[in-house]
């Protein structure tokens, strides 16, 4: 008897998933323990495996497509089963009341059978939607298209660099055929699971697909062979209307890039027809930029400015550069904190002698490397757990105190900030937080955070030290209610036991939210963080 599969909940939070990847197709035989398809779900990609076995006779839901929790992803049962009862359940949102309506059914199947042929997609034609390449991804911008209309594709080819409001990442094809059509242009944004592209046998008619955004066109309305006609002539005008592409060579052919590539061209004024690329199909890459060394061209542009500077003077010049995902994600969350939550700061001066002392010697330990940020790192988890009011977040209806520490670690990469999460911080040793502040701020610079990775931070440090800021506000990174700023590490004249002596010191700000911490509460708390940092011994019990 034919089993039916459901898209799984395969995370507490999961309310729909995407089929990332299908690994079996109809027909394929099923044992028990086989992987049928990658899910995609608010946390993770996961693979799903089979707990019946079978064959498969029916695929639900597509590659690309999403759906809902419970609804109908495959059928297993014996080969060549029918099924078809099955099916016609789960077409209907009111399954119970279909049975009524069995002898219309009946007859509307078999009127309909002479139109079937035009309501389902054309055998061999893949529609692939825009993806949800991170768990709070909404819309993507296409940063650089790596295939064109006409260009064969194989499964596996990279299609494109999508760019979400966490990174720019390779979305590749998981069919193969013609790419019969582009939805979305380099540098438009589209929502998630709206038409991307149409992969398909070359010269496959997908104007009525196109029309339909995507969805198989309707028996309501069939074209009409007049309409068909009127059709093609507004194709071609689309192709011709197409922007040109962001960059081409002098004999005005295209140049592929990395967005990263051409960010940092644009940056040092570097023109990328100039430039000879690295990567795959000769696609000009960061280290080639980085590698670039314009000798001829340097001297004849220096001559060629020597003899238009007077007319260079003066010249006022502006430029759009459009907002990444990324850069827009920042600005959606930084805004709503900065605008909802009263808030306020509160500073204060650490003594930073001894920890600077306790630091050498404990990186004087071999294969051990601890930083001040991570003394700061480990203070502040245990200052959190004296002053549980610190560790909430506020809702509308409640304040949430969290009893496991979580603290976020902001970190600077070229599009913007990234908040990876030390995960149980208290529970870290000073060496285990150094090496996992370390891993997540070399995955963040390198695009390769995972969605776990940066979720449930309960507090958050901010460190400019690096640059030589000494004192500096942070916008609240919510749900936390507070966030602490710490500057560099001054030498200065300060008064000790009565003397004037040089010391070192550092400046922290804590900013709160004042709906959940008070300027009492904020106050404790740093005095406690601040015995924590002065006498780093006491970190270690």
């Amino acid at each position: 008897m034919a089993t039916v599969i459901n898209m799984p909940r395969l995370s507490d939070t999961m309310e729909e998933g995407v089929v990332a990847k299908w690994l079996v197709k109809v027909g394929d035989k099923i044992e028990e323990g086989d992987i049928l398809a990658e899910i995609e779900t608010d946390k993770a990609t996961m693979e799903f495996e089979s707990f019946h076995e079978g064959t498969l006779l029916h695929i639900g839901i597509q590659e690309g497509e999403t759906s809902p929790v419970d609804k109908l992803l495959a059928i297993i049962g014996e080969e060549g089963e029918d099924i078809s009862a099955l099916l016609s359940g789960d077409d209907s949102e009111s399954p119970k009341e279909e049975p009524k309506k069995e002898e219309e059914t009946k007859e509307e199947t078999t009127s309909n059978d002479s139109t079937s042929e035009t309501v389902a997609i054309p055998d061999g034609v893949q529609v692939i939607n825009m993806p949800r390449l991170s768990d709070t991804m909404t819309d993507g911008t296409i940063a650089t298209w790596l295939k064109k209309e006409g260009d064969t594709v194989e499964e596996g080819d990279m299609l494109a660099e999508i760019e979400t409001d966490k990174a720019t990442m390779e979305f590749e094809s998981f069919y193969e055929g013609t790419l019969l059509y582009i939805g979305v242009q380099e540098g438009d944004t589209a929502p998630v699971d709206s038409l991307l592209a149409i992969i398909g046998p070359a010269g496959t008619d997908v104007s009525a697909i196109v029309a339909n955004g995507g969805a198989a066109p309707t028996a309501e309305k069939p074209a009409s062979s007049e309409e068909k006609k009127e059709e093609k002539p507004a194709a071609k005008k689309t192709e011709e209307t197409k922007p040109a592409a962001a960059s081409t060579n002098t004999n005005g052919g295209r140049v592929f890039a990395s967005p990263l590539a051409k960010k940092i061209a644009a940056d040092k004024g570097i023109n990328l027809a100039d430039v000879s690329g690295s990567g795959e199909n000769g696609r000009i890459i960061k280290k080639d930029i980085e590698n670039y060394t314009p000798a001829t061209k340097a001297v004849e542009t220096s001559a060629a400015s020597s003899t238009t500077s007077v007319v260079a003077a003066g010249e006022e010049k502006s430029e759009e550069v459009k907002n990444s995902q990324m850069r827009k994600a920042i600005a959606k969350s930084l805004g709503n904190s900065k605008f909802t939550a009263p808030d306020f700061s509160l500073n204060i001066e650490v003594d930073m002698d001894n920890a600077m002392a306790s630091r050498k010697t404990i990186n004087a330990i071999p294969d051990t490397k601890v930083s001040f940020n991570d003394m700061v790192v480990k203070a502040c988890a245990m200052a959190l757990k004296k002053h549980p009011q610190v560790n909430t977040s506020w809702t509308d209806a409640n304040t949430v105190y969290h009893s496991h520490i979580h603290v976020g670690v902001a970190v600077a990469v070229d599009d913007g900030l990234l908040v990876p999460v030390i995960k149980h911080t208290d529970q870290l040793s000073l060496t285990q937080i150094g090496a996992g502040v370390r891993d997540l701020a070399g995955k963040a610079r390198n695009k390769k955070l995972a969605p776990t990775e940066m979720q449930g931070s309960t507090f958050t440090v901010s460190n400019l030290g690096m640059f030589g800021i000494q004192n500096f506000n942070s916008i609240i990174n919510q749900p936390n209610s507070a966030i602490l700023s710490v500057g560099a590490i001054v030498e200065k004249p300060v008064v000790k036991n009565g003397q004037i002596v040089v010391g070192n010191t550092m400046n922290l700000t804590l900013t709160c939210d004042h709906r959940t911490v008070d300027g009492a509460v904020g106050a404790q708390f740093l005095q406690t963080l601040k015995t924590f940092i002065e006498n780093p011994v006491t970190m270690l019990a």
